[in-house]
């Protein structure tokens, strides 16, 4: 018995030791999230931009960095990477600038914000190198401001002009008897085409191929001008399909040298003057986030709001711009006495009609009260202009897309699909002729068609008020351009549907001018995820995300999305942009 009791309680105090051991473990894993160590930049710096990663408006980061992991995947937000571009200009500890130039995932907007600090940066006087495989185009626009381009011998430069491609399901839709039942606003509104057409319409082509044009043109003349080439000769090479290989990129003088990834490193190891055998001090942006202060500070506030993703009613999920949720963060901002200006960036193709107007509606508050500007990302159309056309001063950039003034819904009849082909009828009773109104199951009456197409163009001629009272143009001017069509920001500032080309900067200038101040701060919101919130968010959206990924492919990955954007806006009034557009 005596040696029963003496195993027992030999094995409880090792439970309890190692109890003790696995609190003490976990109680320092909390004490290093929530006070992780600040990194340190180091001597001879070089601040790594990599133009592969996406860059949202706001920070995007590894929830296991802060466990102590590698934080090279916290992806920093765009107007964050800006402004670390902009403090390592005057950080005497960062030598130059690397790109990376292998992707670039991003839109035109958001390289321009890009290309834009770095030539800010360039004005330093410091290097910028860019080095990549295989530079697709749109990396090869942020990166013909680097002071030399590098290219693998065995790798080569994309140079073949843009191209656009849309999916259409009109003949899948036939064979499963499935009826869309459209109803839109706008002969431009394409974004019911692939549902009823089985091909590009004239008019969709018609404004496809302008707003393509005006970024290859935006392509092409910043190239000749960095470059000091002619770009007659750029659109022949694209033409004539002349750069083929590393070494026509070289010979057309697009870039400066054909390296090896270790010959780049060997020369920017000459060029630091660090020992051929010691590593290069590259900082990530993620890294250089963490280590440097650069955010301003000052005795004013300005908000600084970041509205991206779908418009959607109610509070909304991670990136989408629910009305409640920003309804709240615009009257928060409005309601703060110390708040001096309010900046709502967005980046969105629109969603919701009563979102839309919801959003609309508190900022028009808000203006009463405070300057109220509104900066343009990769895109700002349709319903995401609605809420934005009655700001005090819209910013835009070239690469923004934006307008699509028009109206649409998709009421599916789906009676055929579920009798043919699920042997599946429907039957009921009502107490009124109309108390099953706008039902699925069968074909929408002559009176309901009329019913829903009167909403529509009730909601399409709300949106030009809104537009023309907004914009301080005549409706009728309104309607000219509006009817669904998209421009580019440089052809929407020509027609008075935004006032200035600018950066986010700018439009925070902007503010802070018609505020009267020039000593402030940026209170920037909706608020960073707690790190419990950021974990599980992670791994349920990329493990969902790779499970169809790697099911179907990227292709048809991104053919599932569009389905299940279609799916979405069943029997809801949209303003949203036409189109999904990738161009390649």
């Amino acid at each position: 018995m005596r040696g029963f009791f003496k195993t027992f309680f030999a094995a409880l105090l090792a439970l309890v030791a190692f109890s003790i051991v696995i609190l003490f473990v976990i109680f320092t894993i909390i004490g290093g999230i929530l006070s992780p160590a600040k990194p340190t930049v180091g001597s001879k710096a070089v601040l790594v931009v990599d133009l592969g990663r996406s860059y949202k408006e706001q920070m995007v980061d590894n929830p296991l960095s802060d466990l102590g992991g590698d934080d090279e995947y916290d992806v920093p937000g765009l107007y964050d990477a800006v402004r670390l571009i902009r403090h390592a200009k005057t950080d005497t500890a960062i030598k130059g600038i690397y790109l990376k130039c292998n992707n670039d995932p991003n839109g035109f907007a958001t390289n321009e914000e890009l290309r834009t600090a770095l030539m800010d940066f360039k004005e330093s006087g410091k290097f910028i190198y860019a080095y990549g495989e295989n530079i697709p185009q749109k990396a090869y626009y942020v990166a013909n401001v680097a002071n030399v381009i590098y290219c693998n011998p065995k790798g080569g430069l994309e140079w073949k002009g843009f191209a656009t491609e849309m999916l259409y399901l009109k003949g899948a839709l036939q064979k499963l008897e499935i009826e869309p039942q459209i109803f839109y606003a706008g002969k431009f509104k394409s974004a019911t085409e692939p549902l009823r057409e089985d091909h590009m319409t004239d008019a969709n082509r018609l404004q496809l191929t302008e707003l393509l044009n005006d970024f290859y043109n935006r392509l092409l003349t910043s190239t000749a001008r960095a470059r000091g080439l002619d770009t007659t000769v750029l659109r022949k090479c694209a033409n004539e399909s002349l750069i083929r290989r590393a070494s026509d990129a070289l010979q057309y003088k697009l870039i400066d040298g054909l390296r090896y990834d270790d010959e780049v490193k060997d020369e920017l190891r000459e060029t630091l003057k660090v020992d051929k055998h010691k590593w290069l001090n590259f900082v990530t942006l993620g890294k250089y986030a963490k280590a440097v202060n650069y955010k301003a500070s000052g005795k004013d506030k300005i908000a600084l709001i970041y509205a991206e993703g779908e418009v959607v009613d109610g509070k909304g999920e991670r990136d989408e711009i629910g009305s409640e949720t920003y309804r709240w963060l615009i009257r928060k901002a409005r309601f703060d006495k110390d708040i001096k200006a309010i900046v709502i960036r967005v980046n969105s193709g629109g969603g919701s009609s009563l979102a839309s107007e919801n959003i609309w509606r508190e900022i028009s508050l808000a203006k009463k009260e405070k300057p109220v500007v509104v900066s343009f990302g990769d895109v700002a159309a349709s319903g995401a202009y609605y809420l934005s056309c009655n700001a005090d001063s819209i910013f835009a950039l070239p690469g923004t897309i934006t307008g699509s003034i028009g109206v649409f819904t998709i009421i599916p009849n789906l009676q055929s699909f579920f009798k043919n082909k699920l042997g599946v009828t429907f039957d009921g009773v009502k107490t009124a002729p109309e108390a099953d109104m706008l039902n699925s199951t069968r074909p929408l009456t002559a009176y309901e068609r009329t019913v829903v197409q009167n909403e529509i163009d009730t909601i399409y001629h709300d949106f030009k008020s809104r537009v023309a009272d907004g914009r301080k143009k005549d409706i009728g001017y309104v309607d000219s351009i509006a009817q669904g069509r998209v421009w580019s920001g440089t052809l929407g500032l020509s027609l008075g549907l935004v006032d200035r080309i600018g950066t986010l900067q700018d439009a925070i200038d902007c503010a802070a001018r018609l505020a009267k101040t020039h000593d402030y701060e940026l209170v920037e919101s909706p608020e960073p995820k707690s790190f419990l919130e950021r974990l599980m968010g992670a791994w349920k959206r990329n493990t969902s995300m790779k499970a169809v990924k790697d099911e179907i492919g990227e292709d048809g990955y991104r053919t599932y999305t569009t389905l299940k954007k279609v799916k979405g806006m069943i029997g809801v009034t949209q303003t949203r942009l036409p189109f999904d557009l990738t161009i390649e």
